[in-house]
């Protein structure tokens, strides 16, 4: 490699990516959007996507579950699984891993220089233009799945899915998990238009798996003819979903067979959908029944600020729920799989182009206690300030206090906790992650 595009260190390696325009950080629109910069970039990389057939993954919600219960079945089946999702929790490194190992700080650093050398190259044959640091992280993943010889890649779509990086992959399957009202203005017909961009990466001749949606919406995927379409409750079914310790016990049936007393291992009624469309998406790829020690690879599943339960008395939960509908079965799975005797504290942070009224009253209406809101602002630029997220909690008639950080925030609420009572730190994954990395460094 070219000695002036290698980097000594990951941290200059992520100042250099910082350089770039960040879309996660603006949540641009789809309005001018091309694949052909991506495209361009990759096939200066040598096209790696090509080497290796993925599952692609769209939706509102529940995206990087369904990644990490799929990659599970994967590896069950004998299978060296790439996992590519976003955005990260902690560190940069988890957007990407393989075997369940994220990429070392070495190793991103190299790929990085090396987009560092062939951006140059671009930007001097296509008029200075420059890729975005999304475009650039995934072109990293997709070189290094093909460096390292996996068999399978399962990719998470950043944002909706027509015009986003990770749409130029060796799509098998394409799934797409749900439509709910997020990145939208919510006009009439909203969800028409969102499932038409999340339709985008259903690629003919590859296998669409839907979640339950309505007839008009599974028309919509349809209409990108896929090689076979199928739909929950229609070509695969969740029988049975059922709190059990530890996570859930589900039965699920398929064309194929029925898989009965399934244990996944994370809480909430809703990763038992996600589990299904998991099954449904792993049978499609390998067109068989999956046996019961691919199946068992599920009872082994972790994903960090998804209900994460990091410490009881008082039980201290971390969901990076960022919309209403996540933050409602967030809210839903505590009041279904934990007894609470004492209070239940949310420590909140959310982005400024949310509803935090939507979010308040999804937690309401699931039954769940919130008798305080600790409010604050992640580091983040399209961060809601505290105070902002404070009032709106007021005015439902609930009490609120205003942290300078996620840090103090998190603080907050274990100072006013006793072992009966509960927090959940919920309202972005930005929220999550500097609640994770507070919580590791009170423990040292």
């Amino acid at each position: 490699m070219d000695n002036q595009a290698f980097f000594p260190s990951l941290a200059e390696a992520q100042a250099w990516l910082d350089g770039h325009v960040n879309l996660e950080a603006t949540a641009g629109d789809t309005d001018g959007l091309s694949l052909a910069p991506m495209r361009r970039l990759l096939a200066a990389l040598g096209d790696p996507q090509a080497d290796y057939p993925a599952i692609h993954i769209s939706g509102t919600n529940g995206k990087g579950s369904v990644a990490a219960l799929t990659a599970a079945l994967a590896h069950g089946w004998g299978m060296t699984v790439g996992v590519y999702t976003s955005p990260h929790v902690e560190h940069i490194n988890e957007r990407m891993s393989v075997g369940g190992d994220p990429v070392s700080d070495a190793d991103l650093a190299e790929l990085l220089g090396h987009l560092r050398l062939v951006e140059g190259h671009l930007a001097a044959s296509h008029a200075g233009n420059l890729p975005s640091w999304f475009e650039l992280v995934t072109a990293a993943a997709l070189r290094w799945f093909a460096d390292v010889a996996v068999d399978l890649a399962v990719v998470e779509v950043g944002k909706l899915g027509r015009y986003d990086a990770t749409n130029v992959v060796n799509s098998r399957v394409g799934v797409i998990t749900n439509i709910g009202r997020d990145h939208t203005d919510g006009r009439l017909g909203w969800e028409a238009a969102v499932m038409g961009e999340k339709a985008g990466i259903l690629h003919s001749g590859a296998t669409a798996v839907l979640g339950p949606m309505d007839s008009e919406l599974v028309a919509i995927a349809a209409e990108e003819s896929p090689g076979e379409l199928l739909v929950a409750g229609q070509h695969f079914e969740l029988v049975e979903n059922r709190p059990a310790m530890g996570g859930r016990q589900i039965t699920v049936r398929t064309s194929r067979g029925c898989y009965d007393d399934v244990y996944v291992s994370l809480f909430g009624a809703h990763q038992g959908h996600n589990a299904a469309l998991a099954i449904a998406a792993f049978e499609a790829l390998v067109g068989q029944r999956l046996d019961e020690q691919v199946l068992d690879a599920l009872g082994d599943v972790a994903v960090p600020a998804r209900f994460e339960v990091v410490a009881r008395q008082p039980l201290v939960v971390i969901d990076g729920a960022h919309n209403p509908d996540g933050v409602a079965a967030a809210a839903a799975t505590l009041v279904d799989q934990f007894t609470v005797l004492g209070t239940v504290t949310w420590v909140v942070g959310m982005m400024r182009d949310k509803d935090p009224e939507a979010m308040l009253a999804a937690i309401e209406a699931s039954g769940a206690r919130c008798d305080l809101v600790v409010c604050c602002a992640p580091d983040w630029p399209r961060a809601l300030p505290a105070a902002e997220l404070a009032d709106a909690v007021r005015h439902r008639g609930i009490d609120a206090e205003v942290a300078d950080d996620v840090a103090e925030a998190v603080d907050r609420a274990l100072v006013l906790s006793a072992e009966e009572d509960a927090v959940v730190v919920t309202g972005s994954l930005y929220a999550a992650g500097a609640a994770r990395l507070h919580l590791t460094s009170r423990d040292q």
